[in-house]
């Protein structure tokens, strides 16, 4: 409880008295006192004001006050100074260290020493950075409030048990705090396990945390469960859930019947694609729900102006979604070097849209001009579906072996092989995975 101010030990009348007239004094400025009844108050008058103008002064109302009247129970010298000065000694700012007292004003009830103190050490065990503990609390101040060995502990050690590397446990912190004051048993778990049943492997969905913690705030009745049976009304096959949840894990706690809903209406109108295509669409790229209709539509503009007919611009979005996302720009120059340098016939582009998610000067101009020195004519699949040192081996061999399912992306931009094997995490990245991770980003 916070201590009182004065030194000297009042009689019963005079405190009463004193009561009376404090009470009276924060009516008269707009303060209800009721909540004070049983708190212990200034004995003047003068002590109550130098309070209410110092939280007036760091930015708070008189309906803040209002919001949490026990905060005037506070001694300045004992209990608000010494958490203020620790707040941003730890990197609250000053400018903003009213609306943390705004929005936790139980803080001011605290000892620095036996409760502040330990909670940033563990934040720091967590490996939170220093730098970042101002910006964690005030996010989430609450945190000051949590017990070490209880829900804190228990959340962090049930994610490590997930898989989630305890490196990343800080950063994840830093991220979405939130998830400290999470209850293992009725929200984390739970929310855990139902994603590893559509078929997430645990290792995927470990990673999945790691860079997205706000996944764990996705309310599961409310909205994560809701939302899988949306994408499977639209279409979208139960055997992808993991890999479209993996790639864009978004997409559990978006409003997503709207979304969905007009996507599928835009796609039908501009280019006739059926609802069953635009499921085939979202399988592959499912950040596409939530692009502007006015982006997605340059790219598929510039198709049909170079005379290729809207229904084999279709065929093109739904096989290699990742078109609608290629900067025009970048698209306009790959094309004029297909038909002026490579004069090969558009219907090659319809057959391997892919084309266009190369890199230009790092990819397929390289690729092509050592075909050209070895008179070699193939397919753009052949010359741009493989890494460097497949590319290599196919030009030293004597012949051009049968061509087979090129890679797919699935689980964030890993690639599955032909044969079902994907790719570990120790295998280097390929071009084709570096532009796949930056054109979903966009």
């Amino acid at each position: 409880m916070p201590s009182v101010t004065w030194g000297v030990v009042q009689g019963r009348k005079e405190k009463l008295v004193s009561r009376v007239i404090i009470c009276d004094y924060l009516k008269g400025i707009g303060i209800v006192p009721d909540e004070l009844e049983d708190l212990e108050l200034p004995s003047t008058v003068e002590v109550m004001r130098e309070r209410i103008e110092f939280l007036q002064k760091l930015g708070l109302t008189i309906d803040d006050i209002n919001e949490y009247p026990l905060m005037l129970g506070c001694s300045m010298r004992k209990n608000v100074i010494p958490v203020l000065g620790y707040l941003d000694k730890i990197g609250v700012q000053r400018s903003r260290l009213g609306e943390f007292i705004k929005n936790y004003p139980q803080v001011l009830h605290a000892s620095v020493v036996v409760e502040l103190v330990p909670v940033v050490k563990f934040l720091r065990g967590l490996d939170v950075e220093k730098q970042d503990i101002g910006y964690v609390l005030m996010k989430y101040p609450e945190l000051l409030g949590f017990k070490l060995e209880g829900t804190m502990s228990t959340s962090v050690a049930y994610l490590i048990s997930v898989g989630v590397n305890p490196r990343d446990i800080g950063p994840m912190v830093t991220q979405y705090p939130y998830f400290l004051g999470m209850r293992v048993g009725t929200m984390i778990k739970p929310l855990v396990d139902y994603l590893v049943s559509l078929g997430l492997p645990k290792k995927i969905l470990a990673r999945l945390l790691e860079k997205r913690a706000y996944v764990l705030g996705y309310d599961l009745e409310e909205t994560v469960k809701p939302n899988v049976e949306c994408l499977i009304s639209f279409g979208i096959r139960r055997e992808t859930l993991a890999s479209v949840i993996a790639q864009y894990p978004q997409i559990i706690g978006l409003p997503l019947k709207a979304k969905l809903s007009t996507q599928q209406y835009f796609f039908n109108l501009k280019l006739k694609i059926d609802p069953e295509g635009f499921a085939r669409v979202i399988e592959r790229m499912p950040q596409l729900i939530s692009l502007n209709q006015n982006v997605l539509m340059k790219p598929i503009e510039f198709l049909i102006a170079r005379a290729i007919p809207s229904e084999d611009v279709a065929k093109m979005v739904v096989k290699c979604p990742q078109l609608v996302a290629v900067p025009v720009g970048l698209m306009k120059n790959s094309y004029y070097f297909f038909k002026s340098e490579m004069g090969r016939p558009v219907k090659e582009l319809v057959e391997f849209p892919e084309y266009f998610t190369y890199s230009l000067e790092s990819r397929i101009k390289p690729r092509y001009q050592r075909l050209q020195s070895k008179g070699i004519r193939c397919s753009l699949a052949w010359l741009l579906n493989c890494s460097d040192q497949r590319f290599q081996e196919r030009l030293q061999a004597d012949y051009i072996e049968t061509e087979s399912a090129g890679p797919s992306f699935i689980m964030g931009g890993k690639l599955e092989l032909p044969g079902g094997e994907i790719m570990s995490d120790v295998d280097e990245e390929s071009d084709d995975e570096i532009l796949y991770r930056r054109t979903v980003s966009l």
